[in-house]
């Protein structure tokens, strides 16, 4: 059977592992398994989400609302933008896929960083496009700015902040950028981490209504998989301008979001009292991961986000390291496919913190390398 050649060559994303995965591989009872490989919440999503969606079950046989109204009207609220300049996706990822098949054919080209989201390249190579990347482990926007003249690609990722590094550029420095781009070059904004940048540094702060009102030729992208705790539900959305949004819609396949993941959002969106406790104590607790990388002698990233990427250079092999972790029932990810000897760890609770911190010193000690 033949299919189309460009998948051939085509790379997989690779998710963090699941718990499911290490019971059946090491025999480990999953309550002593420590997740801190995807980014999740490890408080969960608001109670009040929870509870709407106990509320809604009874609704699983009928379709979700395809206008998904109540959802847009209150990120029409909480972002001060209208609804027509929104799209919602089964995850921002979703969008990702929107914005690349729209824009990219015939020979296109996207940009973006070496080391960030997997998804960029991987869409675009769907569409048979060149991916070019700037190099150097964060956003070089010099160079990004180099390359798109030397090669005027069609879309340009921005991740702010950066996934899998943590690094944030500042909102200044985007905008000053994309400034110089020509408005046929769609800039694609990632802010899927950026209710934690927001929090930590106001100079990190995007506001998607100043963004779009400024730039005609930027998407800006936001998820409640991240701070919102509800990676399970995949819930992302899209702001731009009209025309690029009714561009999108033309591409979004009908009830793609689910009823209750609809109502989870929409709950989750209003109990902004829980988001920022939670974005406090992420912070809080990043700080003992601060300490103990500096106790063992091990660099860090300075991270604005939900998780910390510790460089093992000198130290360790990361994927030596991430499987002796994984053996052990404290699951990480190795990020030696970005090409960095290193090892990306969420931020949980403070007793899963401890765990992981009580196993790599072990580890250490033990002359894991």
């Amino acid at each position: 059977m033949k299919f189309n050649p460009v998948i051939e060559h085509l790379k997989t994303y690779e998710p963090g592992k699941p718990i499911e995965l290490v019971v059946r591989d090491f025999g480990i009872d999953p309550a002593d398994i420590v997740k801190l490989a995807s980014n999740e919440n490890p408080h969960g999503c608001s109670p009040k989400a929870v509870e709407a969606v106990r509320n809604s079950a009874h609704l699983m046989f009928r379709y979700p609302d395809d206008t998904m109204t109540e959802l847009k009207q209150a990120l029409s609220a909480h972002f001060d933008v209208s609804g027509e300049e929104l799209v919602i996706g089964a995850g921002s990822d979703q969008i990702i896929e929107f914005a690349c098949r729209a824009k990219l054919y015939g020979g296109a080209k996207i940009l973006q960083s070496d080391i960030t989201f997997a998804m960029y390249q991987i869409y675009a190579a769907q569409c048979g496009a060149t991916v070019i990347k700037s190099p150097g482990i964060a956003h070089d926007l010099d160079a990004m700015y180099r390359l798109y003249q030397e090669h005027a690609p069609e879309i340009i990722f921005i991740c702010a902040p950066n996934n899998p590094t943590g690094d944030c550029l500042d909102r200044v420095d985007i905008e000053n950028f994309v400034e110089r781009i020509d408005e046929d070059t769609l800039v694609v904004v990632d802010g899927a981490y950026q209710e934690y940048a927001a929090f930590k540094d106001s100079c990190k702060a995007i506001e998607p209504k100043n963004l779009v009102e400024k730039f005609p030729h930027v998407l800006y992208l936001g998820t409640f998989s991240k701070a919102y705790g509800l990676g399970g539900m995949r819930v992302g959305y899209g702001i731009a301008r009209r025309e690029i949004i009714r561009s999108l819609y033309k591409l979004r396949p009908p009830f793609n979001v689910t009823t209750l993941s609809l109502v989870a959002a929409e709950t989750a969106l209003g109990d902004q009292h829980f988001v920022q406790r939670t974005l406090a104590d992420c912070f809080a607790e990043m700080e003992h991961y601060k300490n103990f990388a500096e106790e063992q002698g091990i660099r860090t990233i300075e991270s604005y986000t939900n998780f910390i990427t510790y460089v093992l250079d000198g130290i360790a092999d990361s994927t030596k390291l991430a499987d002796a972790l994984l053996q052990r029932g404290v699951i990480v990810r190795d990020l030696k496919g970005y090409g960095l000897n290193a090892i990306r760890i969420t931020i949980g609770k403070t007793d899963e913190n401890q765990r992981f911190f009580d196993t790599m010193k072990q580890l250490l000690n033990s002359g894991t390398k």
